[in-house]
């Protein structure tokens, strides 16, 4: 019964969607901010972006799974090195490398005396292959972490701290193997793409539309799922896991292809970050990018696709003003905002729209409902038909009850 009732209110929720607010997202970032912002600030904007891919997988998985994930930088960077391969083994052609010891590897593993490109290199000389690594590399190492940890019921506060102990190992790794991923410094001096120049302002500009198109198929992709029989299921397993599983289903696949899902999400953004910025290094993968990721997700509303991007533009922003003007206060000022999140509205933007701004919009642009003039002689005149009615109505033993 709490199963089909939850189910109920999940469908109640999602029955109906406000398409103009997705035209209103859709406008400001292909129309307004374009013809507003210069290539710089446009390029900062294109950057944020990508990390909104990361907030919508977390609104899927936090907001309506239940799964608190600390390490959605492992998926974000995972994506974003495999880009970074690609576009490095382009930029270290023979005659680029010529001064180098080893012509033809990329700069950093010949200057710690690698002789020739490692295996697991050489398959990112190809752009198919690439583009498929970007989804299935991140989505590989999501489905082994959820197998290991969904199928023996691992979750909640023990399944964040490992998701974010698996970062940490993460970004000890590729620091650690320095002549194999560039080390602390990363992947960097990315410059063409299939001989185009990605640094050229028409670059830029084409790079940013591509981004948005690209989030806006994964918001639509993430609003079907939402709306969909399994995100029903899955607002039913955050909520009640045990009489979901008592119900017949299969909690551990839902967590594991959900969790695979935001991975996808997440490496996607990377992939982009990697084309936009020009390079990838570690400081993308561990713990702390990862915590601000699940900020994003908060402050615009962990359960609102929307407020997902709207939380990483405005945090973003927010931190590029505060680190412009106040560089040794931003950090505060980012701690002081998540408190200020949970403990004031703790359903984000989106809360605060619904529980404020939305009301007032339907007060002031409701149309009031207009009486209509019902001359006084025709109600006198009808009532007597009414009262005349009723007892017949009564006393007919084939009335309906």
């Amino acid at each position: 019964m709490m199963l089909s009732q939850l189910s109920a209110t999940a469908a109640q929720n999602t029955s109906k969607v406000d398409w103009w607010k997705y035209l209103l997202l859709a406008a400001i970032i292909f129309i307004v901010l374009p013809l507003s912002l210069d290539i710089f600030r446009l390029n900062l904007i294109g950057k944020y972006l990508t990390y909104a891919f990361v907030a919508i997988g977390l609104v899927l998985c936090w907001g309506c799974g239940g799964i608190l994930s600390l390490g959605q930088g492992v998926f974000f960077g995972l994506g974003g090195y495999c880009m970074a391969m690609f576009l490095k083994l382009e930029a270290s052609s023979p005659e680029a490398t010529a001064i180098q010891s080893t012509p033809g590897i990329p700069d950093f593993m010949d200057w710690n005396q690698l002789t020739e490109l490692p295996w697991f290199w050489q398959p990112f000389d190809s752009l198919a292959f690439t583009l498929v690594a970007v989804i299935a590399v991140p989505v590989l190492f999501a489905f082994i972490i959820g197998v290991a940890m969904f199928t023996r019921r691992v979750g909640g506060v023990y399944f964040a701290i490992i998701t974010q102990a698996i970062a940490a190992i993460l970004t000890i790794l590729i620091i650690g193997q320095q002549g194999y991923t560039g080390g602390v410094n990363g992947i960097t001096d990315l410059r063409t793409f299939l001989g185009w120049d990605i640094r050229t302002e028409s670059a830029q500009y084409l790079l940013y539309f591509i981004n948005a198109v690209l989030l806006f198929g994964c918001l639509f992709a993430a609003l079907y799922i939402k709306r969909c029989k399994l995100g029903r299921l899955l607002v039913a397993m955050r909520e009640k896991e045990d009489r979901v599983r008592f119900s017949g289903y299969n909690v551990a696949s839902f967590k594991i292809f959900i969790f695979c899902i935001g991975a996808a999400f997440a490496a996607i953004g990377g992939a982009m970050f990697t084309l936009q910025v020009g390079f990838m290094s570690p400081s993308f993968v561990g713990i702390v990018p990862s915590i601000e990721m699940v900020i994003f997700c908060a402050v615009g509303g962990r359960l609102s696709l929307l407020g997902a991007v709207y939380g990483t533009l405005l945090v973003n922003l927010a931190k590029t003003t505060f680190s412009e003007s106040f560089p040794q206060l931003w950090l505060f000022a980012m701690g002081a905002l998540f408190i200020g999140v949970v403990l004031a509205f703790p359903d984000g933007l989106a809360g605060l729209y619904q529980s404020y701004i939305q009301p007032w919009f339907k007060r002031v642009f409701k149309p009031k409902a207009s009486k209509p003039d019902v001359p006084k002689q025709s109600v006198q005149a009808a009532e007597p038909e009414a009262d005349s009615a009723s007892p017949s109505l009564k006393e007919s033993p084939n009335a309906p009850a």
